[in-house]
């Protein structure tokens, strides 16, 4: 769904033989990244990946529904231009309104505070360890924001591709520091 450029929130695709390959080789990439914790969204394309990483590094893969990507509703399995061309009006305003959800889906607002809260249980659980967690594209852009106390439109404004890494350091004192973003170099070999 993601070569087609398709909106894949909850429907469970599994990897193709590309995306197994793309995980393999970031897997190979975080081999030595001193990861002490994995945790994926449910779905199985994360947990596939995850499990990659977990060969590498030995940690085994907790899963947790907070990171699993949004419910996209009526838009589920559609791309950009047809949903645009059967819901003009609701798109327009899903574009300009964070709190706006596609027709019985989910909004980035809720997808925040779902995603918000599995970072609290991370951080509380999980202090002073490396945690990769393996999500979506929705997720991910959403923890990126919170670390740079960016408001939720700059969803808007950010572009990840499929397979790449963001860093992120969360200090115990609060603050956050994004140290790379939208990292695909290990793709490119």
């Amino acid at each position: 769904m993601s070569v087609q450029k398709r909106y894949a929130g909850l429907t469970d695709a599994a990897l193709t033989d590309t995306g197994i390959r793309q995980a393999a080789v970031a897997a190979k990439r975080l081999a030595s990244a001193g990861i002490d914790a994995i945790v994926a969204s449910p779905l199985q394309r994360t947990v596939r990946t995850a499990e990659e990483v977990a060969v590498v590094t030995g940690v085994p893969v907790l899963t947790d529904e907070g990171f699993r990507e949004t419910d996209f509703g009526a838009w589920e399995g559609l791309t950009f231009a047809e949903v645009r061309e059967r819901w003009p009006s609701e798109v327009t305003t899903w574009l300009a309104d964070p709190s706006v959800a596609p027709p019985g889906g989910e909004s980035f607002t809720q997808v925040s505070e779902r995603v918000t809260a599995a970072l609290h249980r991370i951080l509380a659980e999980r202090a002073h360890l490396t945690v990769l967690i393996v999500s979506h594209v929705t997720p991910i852009k959403t923890l990126v924001a919170a670390a740079l106390l960016a408001p939720p439109a700059a969803l808007y404004r950010m572009h990840l591709d499929v397979a790449a890494l963001c860093e992120i350091d969360w200090y115990a004192d609060g603050p956050a520091v994004l140290r790379s973003f939208n990292d695909t170099a290990h793709l490119n070999h």
